[in-house]
């Protein structure tokens, strides 16, 4: 009897080709698990594809709320942007992929596992990782990394085979997509001088082309965790995929980065996040109402910290757990609305307000109703600068060599 491996699904080129290449290569049965979490795909033909292409059973699995509740919102409410541009979609999405490939694998009596990632990218070491970490016992296996095919051989030997893929060498582009984010890359994108065709984008509208009047979206916060939309209550995924529509439409959420890979190469990667967008602006401008001026710049630390440790494939760590645990503290009082402009590619917050904001009118005004203590300030300042005016008393103030002297 054959050993049986879970493999990671798609449907995509590479794990499309994976399950002839196991079959021929390891002599084992290839049970596919395709995970949906908003990658706007129809799971019925996906697997179907999969027992055409030679797999023995094909699993699906709807995880949309699970990613949203433990994967994404923990992130959003993190404040995790790699490097200040990415959302991190993909790199959120692997570790879940990677918990349900090990359930699987232990519910079907498997001994290994596999991916559909090259050796040249950052998913290889999210799945092996992760994997290492909840069930070192599997045996892990990545096609794409082993066989050294081009793109080229790659469709060449789906064709052989019999296996249709949605890539052809005209349009080489390969794409991730779910709730959080759609990743592109390959092709002529892989020239960071070359402006990203408009047919690379599915989910937002060519700023241009974007209507001329602004729309508005208030977002209702609970404890950092987005629970409402222009006024209605909604679940997670139904208020992400409605956001996703109105900024889109709006041509907001589209993302041009040359990234650092975690495999040491530079990557130029295009991403389309409407909602993540609009969600990430929003929350911190909450937190910017209800932290203090200390908790905030301490939380852009761990918010670097955060997203490097998703990014870099660590989420089922002790670090994750310790950071997790501040992050949830962090979010006690970020609670309220904030408002955000749409229109032409930008989104821009123009309202917040909080149940638990620091802000104070009336220590804010210079209006009527102003409370501020000016004459405080006397002393303050007084004793603020007491060292800078000691040792300038004492040392003087030095020129740096070339300073135009006051």
């Amino acid at each position: 009897m054959a050993e049986k491996v879970v493999l990671a699904y798609s449907g995509g080129l590479d794990t499309s080709v994976a399950i002839k290449w196991i079959e021929e290569n390891y002599h084992m049965d290839v049970i596919t698990l395709t995970v949906e979490i908003g990658g706007e795909r129809d799971m019925d033909v996906i697997q179907q594809k999969a027992l055409n292409a030679g797999a023995v059973k094909a699993l699906v699995h709807d995880a949309r709320g699970l990613f949203v509740k433990y994967f994404v919102f923990p992130a959003l409410q993190a404040d995790a942007l790699y490097e200040g541009q990415y959302p991190l979609a993909t790199a959120l999405a692997r570790p879940l992929i990677a918990k349900l490939l090990v359930d699987a694998a232990t519910e079907e009596g498997a001994s290994a596992v596999a991916h559909g990632c090259t050796g040249k990218g950052n998913d290889q070491v999210r799945f092996d990782v992760s994997v290492a970490a909840l069930a070192p016992h599997l045996k892990v296996i990545a096609p794409a990394r082993e066989w050294g095919l081009t793109r080229e051989e790659e469709i060449a030997y789906a064709q052989k085979h019999g296996i249709p893929v949605p890539v052809t060498v005209a349009s080489p582009y390969s794409i991730d997509a779910n709730l959080w984010g759609r990743s592109i890359e390959c092709g002529v994108l892989e020239d960071p001088w070359a402006e990203p065709p408009e047919e690379v984008f599915a989910w937002t509208k060519a700023p241009a082309n974007a209507p001329d009047e602004p729309a508005y979206v208030e977002i209702g916060f609970e404890r950092g965790i987005p629970v409402s939309l222009n006024g209605k209550e909604m679940d997670g995924v139904s208020l992400i995929q409605e956001l996703h529509q109105i900024a889109g439409e709006h041509g907001v959420g589209r993302i041009d980065h040359v990234e650092n890979r975690l495999v040491g190469i530079k990557s130029r990667e295009v991403y389309e996040a409407p909602a993540a967008t609009v969600l990430l602006m929003a929350h911190k401008a909450l937190e910017a109402m209800t932290l203090s001026k200390d908790q905030l710049r301490f939380k852009e630390k761990v918010a670097l910290e955060y997203a490097d440790l998703i990014y870099n494939g660590l989420w089922f760590t002790a670090l994750h757990q310790d950071i997790a645990a501040y992050v949830q503290s962090s979010q006690r009082h970020v609670t309220g609305m904030v408002r955000v402009k749409l229109h032409k590619g930008n989104a821009t917050v123009v309202g917040r307000k909080s149940p638990k904001s620091l802000y104070s009118y009336s220590l804010a005004t210079y209006d009527k109703g102003d409370v501020f203590d000016q004459s405080a300030s006397l002393g303050f300042i007084h004793i603020w600068g007491l060292p800078v005016k000691t040792q300038a008393q004492v040392q003087g103030v030095e020129q740096m060599e070339g300073e135009a002297a006051p």
